[in-house]
Formats: C-alpha cells, structure tokens, sequence
C-alpha cells in the first residue's frame, strides 16, 4: 500500500479560495462591527449588550470577538433522527442530502393536473411520496394550507408529514405557540421529551430578514428550539441587485453578516446549541425583479455560501431542484440538473427546495420525482472511481487477452451495478423498443410512477394511540387561536 494513498477522490467543485473566504468573512466582521444589525427581540439584545455589543434601540452593533467566541461554541455535526432510525442523518462535512422546500402558495394537483391552492392532505402526499423516493433524504411540506387558519397551517403540515414518513422533517412555524404544537406533536410520536432530546425527529426552520435584519418571532421561535433540543436552521437571501449591491461579494458579505449574527444569538442564549446556516443568495430578475431561481448566479452563489461554511466549519443548507419553469419541461429539466450537479459537488450539508416551480410558487410532486432521478444520477457521479488492484483488474484483463470481451467474466459481471448507474425514468432503448412500449415521453413515465407511488406505497404507522394525540393537540390549537 502506498503512503498516504486512498483510493477514492470525491469529486468536488468549489467557487472561492481559501483566501477569499477568508476576505469575506474579514468583511463580515466589520460589516457588523461598523454598520450593524438589527435585531427586533429583547433578549437577543439583551445577551450581546452583556456580552460586549453596543445596542442602540434595536440597532446592534456587533465586535469581531462576539462572533469569534460563539463560533466556537456552535457544534460542528449533529444527527437529525426519522420515525425510522434507518433514515437518520448525520449533518457533517461533505455529506450531502437533498428534500422538498416549504410554503408554496400553489400546488399541482397529483391526480386532476390543475394548479390549485395548497390545502389539507397535500403535505401527507409530499411525505409519501417523499418516503418512497430512495433519493430524497428529509422531509418539507412543499405546501402552506389556504384551507386552515393562517397560522397552523404548519402545524398541519407537520401532523400530515410524521404520519406519512419514516424519514427526518424540517418544520417551520409562525410563533412559538405554534412550534410548541408541533413539538408536542413529536413528543406524542417519540414517546416522551427525553427519547425527543435524545433523538430529534425534526429540525426548525427559520429564514432572516435581508438585508442584515432579525425578525422577532424567528429569534424567539430559534431559542425556542433550542431550548428544547431541536436543531435550528437558518437560512437567508439577500437576493442580489435587490436587497444587496449587484456583485457577488457584496451578497455574500451582507449573506455571511446575517448569518453569523443570527449564529452568535443563538449560541448566547443556549451554549453549543446545534445550528446549520444556509443561503440562497439568489440574482434578481433583470426584467422583473424576482428572485431567479433558475439563474447561474443562483447556483455560483450557493455553492460560495457552503464554501465559506466549510472555511468556517459549520454546518450549511443550500438549494436545488427548483426551477422558474411553471410545467415539467425542458427548462424544468435543464435548471434542477444544473442545481442538483451545483449543490452536491459543493458539499452542501442538507439542500432543500427540490420540486419548486415558479420561482418557489407551485410545489410539484411530479418535478420531485424527475428530480429523484437527477439525484441518484449526481449520486453516483459523487461517489467517484474507486481505483485499487481489485477494480484495476490487471489479472482479468491478461486472462481475457487482446481483442477479448468481459461480458460473460463472472469478476467484472459482479460489479455492473455498483459500477453503472442504471437509470428508473429516463430512456435508453433502441427506437424500434420505444416506440413497443408505448413512445412514452418522460413526462408520462415521471407521472406513472407518481401514481403507483400514491396508490401502493405504504408509510411506516404511527405507534397506537398517537393518531388520537395528534387530533387532540390540533384541536387544543385551533381553540386557541380562535380565541386570538
């Protein structure tokens, strides 16, 4: 064996040097130092004004040392844990998994094709779906319910996710009485709140306000959390040429300022609370003004934000899979491809937005099924070549000889499926077989496997008596959000 020799090199893509992380981080810090940040929550002011922040109102100004210290304190992995324990994540350097977003305002409807408002039982058939794709790792609702009161439509979401899924949830959630819902939901499910610390069912999901803001109920829901041993991510823009000058640096600057803030308030008010940053600092739309998910700069952005995590040894959550198409089409198919390749080979943590449509408008469970398939296909290109004596195979290649063939070499057959990748949707036969099995677009074989999905695949149960906790708990929060 050679020294120092591994025999796999994953492949990797990466936007910025060492030294240029290193500017923007610099940068960061004085952004924060010298123009400041604000925070709209009390206690949050509170913790950096004692820890050596100057405080004006709610304008903070925050010194390099603040930052510095509490990077320390935040840790560097943490598990996230699924109904089924198989499903876990471990949240680590350059392991990379990939789930639907949340909150669109639309969905196509799985059966009938319209686009229609989200409502009740969408997110139960996100999850399902979710859970039979072998490529999709955690779970988010990919919905917001017109159908409920405004704020517990994430708590239904929530309710419908747990009972459709063995695999890890990213929940939101308006305030901290509707987070409490939704922990008390996963304590119903984990049996009790030491089996919940011990092995969190979900993670909270936050977004800050850009540029360079802290909302109230997003810092008070984060210490919420934390408190109650569930992991925080927190993700923000700014999108570029809106909320930020129109360079890259300067949304990255402006994207790293607010991250680490929202960092260092968390870990002030709960030491060595896990946390995952994330950014989408997306361009915006010379002609319209809207964020484009679809852009190249969006992808660039991105994957420099997990660059400068990985500087920083944090955790990240980027974004792939989402596309500005309003129909599975080409377009659909050319922007999720080019995000999905993007995202992996940055090594973003945990990537979420798969199967947004419309830039983050409609949820579809039919571009969440192509995607499932772009996902196994970067997959495979990820794991890399692995190169030793046993995959060399010089004593096969002798044995078989000049003008030889392997197909019939029991060594070499036995790896053709760890070797090649075997595609589930896309198409790969001669003309004359298409056209036998039915000249199939690939449209129709994504929404074929979307309905077997829906109509055969079975979600782990909920353990006896849950079910009824569930109701209750949802029947306690719509009393009491009645009465607000």
């Amino acid at each position: 064996m050679l020294s120092n020799y591994a025999d796999r090199q994953t492949p990797q893509f990466r936007v910025l040097s060492d030294r240029q992380c290193q500017e923007l981080y610099l940068a960061a810090l004085e952004c924060l130092n010298r123009i400041g940040v604000i925070v709209n929550h009390d206690g949050a002011c509170r913790a950096l004004a004692a820890a050596g922040a100057r405080v004006e109102g709610n304008h903070v100004f925050i010194p390099p040392h603040i930052i510095q210290e509490t990077l320390v304190l935040a840790p560097r992995t943490f598990t996230l844990w699924g109904r089924d324990h198989q499903h876990s994540l471990q949240i680590a350097p350059d392991r990379v998994y990939f789930g639907p977003g949340p909150t669109c305002t639309y969905v196509y409807d799985p059966i009938t094709g319209e686009r229609r408002k989200a409502r009740r039982g969408d997110a139960a058939n996100t999850a399902r779906v979710c859970d039979a794709l072998e490529n999709i790792d955690f779970l988010m609702s990919l919905s917001i319910f017109d159908d409920v009161h405004p704020m517990l439509s994430p708590v239904y979401e929530f309710a419908e996710m747990i009972a459709n899924s063995g695999k890890p949830i990213v929940a939101w959630a308006n305030d901290p009485a509707t987070l409490e819902d939704i922990y008390q939901i996963a304590v119903a499910v984990a049996g009790n709140e030491v089996s919940l610390r011990k092995k969190p069912l979900f993670a909270y999901f936050a977004n800050y306000e850009s540029p360079l803001r802290h909302g109230e109920k997003q810092i008070a829901n984060m210490i919420w959390a934390a408190e109650h041993g569930v992991p925080v991510i927190y993700l923000g823009g700014p999108t570029v040429g809106l909320e930020s000058p129109v360079t890259g640096a300067s949304a990255l600057t402006l994207y790293l300022a607010a991250a680490l803030s929202g960092l260092a308030i968390l870990q002030l008010k709960r030491r060595g609370a896990p946390i995952m940053i994330g950014g989408l600092p997306s361009a915006m739309d010379l002609r319209t003004a809207r964020p484009a998910y679809g852009s190249p700069e969006m992808n660039l952005h991105t994957a420099a934000a997990a660059d400068l995590a990985r500087y920083l040894g944090l955790p990240f959550m980027g974004t792939a899979g989402a596309s500005e198409s309003k129909l599975i089409d080409a377009q659909a198919g050319v922007e999720i491809s080019i995000q999905i390749l993007m995202a992996a080979l940055s090594g973003a943590g945990m990537v979420h937005d798969v199967g947004f449509l419309d830039c983050a408008d409609i949820g579809s469970l039919q571009l969440l099924v192509l995607a499932d398939e772009v996902i196994s296909m970067v997959k495979r290109i990820t794991r890399g070549l692995e190169v030793n004596a046993h995959t060399i195979m010089l004593d096969l290649i002798e044995k078989v000889g000049p003008a030889g063939h392997f197909m019939a070499e029991p060594e070499s057959v036995a790896l053709c499926r760890s070797e090649i990748w075997v595609p589930r949707l896309l198409d790969r036969n001669a003309y004359v077989i298409w056209e036998q099995m039915g000249s199939k677009p690939t449209y129709q074989r994504v929404n074929e496997r979307l309905q077997k999905i829906l109509a055969t695949h079975k979600p782990p149960e909920l353990p006896e008596g849950v079910e009824q906790k569930i109701r209750a708990i949802l029947e306690v929060a719509e009393q009491r959000e009645a009465k607000n």
